[in-house]
């Protein structure tokens, strides 16, 4: 029986499933009965659907999965079924979520709780390209380290999915941000988003120092760091005395391990490892959401969609991802 709202309607779609990890040939595009949601879930028809580096480690295997595997975070579109005790939403609402897996289909079901309504002023393919990022930064910025106007911050990967939302939402903020991007193009875009200076990352080692320089040797206060590996120690040695590291991303591979002495040594730092799903739950997502699509109406925070694929087009979209070359967030359209 359907539950309240639910279309009794069969309908038939696309998915994209791995059965293995590797490289983006694993990738293979089926048809499948979607299925009807279950007890608080939602089936939402996608309008647009978001790529993340989680994506990247889960085909990988950095990140285990069960196979076969539907991998995709988020995505935006119209509920098109309700199953029972979801009260907040209906079918016909413009919604974007969280669903942790399943997004890279034509249709997805996700818990309720992990879902919020769409601004009417806000497109599906920005909601899709931001959701995940966007609540990534609330996090980030909001929760984790509470950034504040007299502060100042490190951004790696600042034009990037994430770090153009957390750059220009820590300048909304006040804070002095100090950028960190792989070329003279993402050093502009930084810039227009809010970025107060820019490090070009050519030489990790370097980076500490340019951030001494910027800083009359003071350091930041924290250093929101998604690459990993290859910029841990250069996030470490950039921060002033009892600064945080939050370190959110492997782009470059996982950071190493540190001994907790040398945190002490290094100005009695804070090193903190956050994982948005411990954030968003649904008893927090309704407000990090809410402060999400504020700072969009607002125009203090305006996500671009960099490049979109076709669902078929999946393997080059994860190549595109891993190039490093994208800016703003990647897409897919079912």
């Amino acid at each position: 029986m359907a539950g309240q709202g639910q279309r009794e309607t069969d309908v038939m779609d696309k998915a994209v499933v791995i059965d293995r990890t590797g490289g983006p040939e694993v990738f293979t595009v089926v048809d499948r009965d979607p299925g009807q949601p279950g007890p608080g879930d939602i089936r939402v028809r996608n309008a647009a659907v978001g790529l993340n580096f989680i994506d990247i480690y889960q085909r990988s295997g950095l990140y285990p999965v069960s196979f076969p595997a539907v991998l995709g975070q988020e995505g935006a579109g119209i509920v098109d079924a309700v199953g029972e005790d979801v009260d907040a939403l209906k079918v016909g609402d413009r919604v974007a979520y969280l669903a942790g897996a399943g997004a890279y289909a034509t249709s997805t079901i996700c818990a309720a709780g992990m879902a919020a309504k769409t601004p009417d002023g806000i497109a599906d393919d920005i909601a899709a390209g931001v959701f995940l990022k966007g609540l990534t930064a609330e996090m980030l910025l909001r929760q984790v380290f509470p950034l504040k106007a007299e502060q100042s911050c490190l951004i790696t990967a600042a034009a990037g999915g994430v770090g153009s939302v957390l750059t220009q939402w820590a300048a909304h903020l006040g804070a002095r941000v100090i950028a960190v991007v792989g070329s003279h193009e993402k050093a502009e875009a930084a810039k227009s988003a809010g970025a107060h200076d820019t490090i070009i990352r050519t030489k990790t080692e370097s980076i500490a120092a340019d951030v001494r320089d910027l800083t009359d040797g003071r350091g930041v206060d924290v250093v929101y760091d998604s690459v990993g590996a290859a910029t841990f120690d250069a996030s470490l040695n950039a921060l002033a005395v009892r600064g945080h590291l939050v370190t959110y991303g492997n782009a470059s591979g996982p950071p190493p391990a540190i001994a907790p002495l040398e945190l002490s040594r290094l100005g009695s730092l804070t090193l903190t490892r956050p994982t948005l799903y411990h954030y968003a739950t649904p008893d927090r997502l309704p407000g990090m959401a809410r402060a999400l699509f504020d700072v969009i109406e607002q125009g203090a925070v305006r996500p671009r969609v960099g490049r979109e694929f076709r669902l078929d087009e999946i393997a080059d979209a994860h190549r595109f991802l891993e190039s490093g070359e994208s800016s703003g967030a990647i897409i897919l359209k079912p």
